[in-house]
C-alpha cells in the first residue's frame, strides 16, 4: 500500500474531513482564534459559497483526507485583487510527516495559477511549528500585531507571513 501523499481541489465530498481536522485546530487553541467549532453541513456550504478565484485544496494519503488549506480575499478593495490570506490545517494524528510542507506548496503553486502575487496569513506567536513551515516554503516574517485579539479571554499577539509570488508581480 502506498503512503505517498497528493494534492487536489477540495471537493463538497470533503466537508466532514475537513470539519473534522479543522475542529481539532479549534479545540488545540493554537492555530485559531475561532471557538466555535463547525460541522459537516457548515464546510459544505463554505465549499459551495467560496469564491473560485481562491484555492481551496485536500492533501490526501490512502484515500483519506488529512489536511486542507485554502486561501480567501484579504480585502475587498480592487488594488487587493491578488493578495489572498491563507490557512492550513493537518489533522494531529499526521502531523510531522511533510503533509504540511507538501500542502502549502500546493497552495502556493495553485495561487500563482490563479494569478495571486502574495500569500499572508496571521500565526500565534507559540505556534513554532507553523511559523518555521511557512519559513520552509519561503514565507517571511513580517512583524507582530500584538494584543491581536482575545481566545478565552487571553489577550494573543500573532506573527505576521507573507509570500511573494513574483512571476505575478510583472
Amino acid at each position: 500500500m502506498s503512503h505517498a501523499i497528493t494534492t487536489r481541489p477540495a471537493q463538497e465530498g470533503d466537508a466532514a474531513a475537513i470539519a473534522t481536522i479543522y475542529n481539532a485546530g479549534i479545540r488545540e487553541r493554537i492555530a485559531t482564534y475561532e471557538t466555535v467549532e463547525r460541522s459537516a453541513a457548515d464546510r459544505a456550504a463554505w465549499l459551495r459559497e467560496h469564491d473560485p478565484r481562491y484555492p481551496v485544496l485536500v492533501a490526501v494519503q490512502d484515500g483519506v483526507v488529512v489536511g486542507w488549506a485554502g486561501a480567501d480575499a484579504y480585502r475587498s478593495r480592487a488594488c487587493y485583487a491578488g493578495v489572498a490570506e491563507f490557512s492550513i490545517y493537518i489533522d494531529p494524528g499526521h502531523r510531522g510527516e511533510g503533509i504540511g510542507r507538501i500542502l502549502l506548496t500546493a497552495l502556493i503553486d495553485a495561487s500563482r495559477e490563479a494569478g495571486l502575487w502574495k500569500l499572508l496569513s496571521r500565526i500565534f506567536v507559540e505556534n513554532t511549528a507553523s511559523r518555521a513551515l511557512c519559513q520552509r516554503c519561503g514565507f517571511r516574517e513580517v512583524g507582530i500585531y500584538e494584543r491581536h485579539a482575545q481566545l478565552d479571554g487571553v489577550w494573543r499577539d500573532v506573527v505576521i507571513v507573507e509570500r511573494l509570488i513574483p512571476e505575478n508581480q510583472a
